[in-house]
């Protein structure tokens, strides 16, 4: 089949008021605590992309009764911890990391054998940072080499606690062996090197589950229950970090982003562009379902130049691509270090962010753990997305103040993450169209 291209041309100020899709992570997580609760769950907001859906196909094909999405609304009936039954198949992951890594922590401590596959994108990623825990409690995984999808979790084996530290600062790592350690006998903690998100802990108190934190430590003592909870899931940040980079550097913008969810494990995009100089304002600000939520105002501002905070990269780690973008359009040279776990994304965004960048007249060294990018003026060009939803939305920010169209190959994955991003995008300001690529 051929594949989406988006033609990108500049664009104007980018005015009025709207609400990005669900946030990503709290989707899935709905889905997943739902259905092990006892009950019936209510979620609203939910990101009806093909990310979160491969996680509710998955409980579906375990036998939990999901009615929706019909509107960002999906009802739950949940089947308690041990009320999942084994599937007639293979569940099938397609592009989503999330929704394979926390499977295997949940997964790992049912009575059945299970085997969960992906797209071509997402076996290749590296499952060996949950293979190797879990193995630790017990559990049985098989994987393709390398510690690559399909991964297969055998039935039989009790799991036990473990205190696990962890090697790299990652929210699925450490949600997968929180997960597995609601199945496990004994208290299991994990300590980070780094915060990281917490959105596992804070919506397993919302289903009444306890997490002890202390510190840089975590923990959860095996053999609870969930209990039903309505979940209203904020929109992504990772989604409006779009938009607010698009606002700022476009003169005259004035743009306001309903009901964002400002986590505080997430905020690293807030965080970098202030000090960019961006003029963001957090307005309305409230906590819904245990997440904190507010409406950010984002007006033009003239950004410069900075050197990234370390303490900031895990908190922004999704939003470097379009980051990028506005550090090309800064006054002066931004550099960002530390930031090596970006090459094992969806793509590798360090490289493929630097090559469109470059590919597009703006001055960008690729380093080991970062980038050095020289703001500049964009001239336009071809870049290739590598079908990474993140790269293709961040090259039509771009566009907006860029000299010729740019073009942008690859697309279709945008889907994954945001399904209306082209017609939002347009209502605001931007200027995109979309190419049917014929098949080679």
């Amino acid at each position: 089949m051929g594949s989406l291209n988006f033609i990108a041309k500049k664009g104007q100020a980018i005015t009025g008021e709207i609400r990005v899709p669900g946030d990503k992570s709290i989707s899935h997580r709905s889905i997943m605590f739902g259905s092990l609760a006892e009950g019936v769950s209510h979620v609203t907001g939910f990101l009806e992309g093909q990310d979160a859906l491969a996680t509710l196909n998955a409980f579906r094909a375990m036998g939990v009764e999901i009615e929706g999405p019909s509107q960002g609304e999906v009802t739950i009936h949940g089947v308690g911890m041990h009320g999942l039954k084994a599937p007639q198949a293979s569940l099938d992951m397609g592009n989503s990391g999330t929704s394979i890594r926390l499977l295997s922590g949940l997964l790992a401590g049912q009575g059945f054998d299970v085997t969960m596959t992906g797209d071509e994108s997402l076996s290749k990623r590296p499952m060996k940072r949950v293979i190797d825990p879990l193995a630790l409690m017990g559990a049985q995984v098989e994987s393709a080499e390398g510690g690559r999808p399909p991964l297969l979790l055998k039935a039989g084996s009790a799991l036990q606690a473990i205190d696990y530290p962890l090697p790299m600062a990652s929210a699925q790592v450490k949600s997968c062996i929180l997960l597995a350690g609601l199945y496990a006998q004994g208290r299991t903690s994990i300590t980070e090197p780094a915060p990281t998100r917490d959105h596992t802990e804070r919506m397993l108190e919302a289903f009444g589950y306890e997490v002890e934190v202390n510190g840089a430590t975590r923990a959860v003592v095996g053999g609870g229950k969930l209990t039903a909870a309505d979940i209203d899931v904020p929109a992504d940040i990772s989604s409006a970090a779009f938009f607010m980079v698009a606002a700022s550097i476009m003169q005259g913008s004035d743009l306001t982003l309903q009901h964002v969810g400002i986590n505080p494990t997430r905020i690293g995009i807030i965080n970098i562009l202030r000090k960019m100089g961006a003029n963001i304002a957090l307005l309305n600000e409230r906590k819904v379902g245990g997440e904190p939520v507010a409406d950010i105002r984002i007006q033009g501002a003239a950004l410069k130049g900075i050197r990234i905070d370390e303490a900031d990269v895990p908190l922004a780690i999704d939003e470097f691509p379009v980051l990028f973008v506005a550090a090309a359009c800064a006054e002066g040279e931004t550099v960002l270090t530390g930031a090596e776990e970006l090459r094992v994304k969806e793509s590798d965004r360090i490289q493929v962010m630097a090559d469109g960048l470059i590919a597009c007249g703006i001055d960008a060294r690729p380093t080991e753990d970062g980038i050095v990018i020289q703001g500049g003026q964009f001239q336009g060009g071809e870049v290739q997305s590598h079908h990474d939803h993140r790269i293709s939305m961040s090259f039509s920010v771009a566009s907006l103040v860029s000299e010729a169209p740019i073009r942008i190959l690859g697309c279709d994955n945008v889907a994954t993450s945001f399904p209306n991003f082209v017609e939002l995008a347009n209502s605001v300001g931007f200027n995109l169209s979309i190419e049917e690529a014929s098949a080679a």
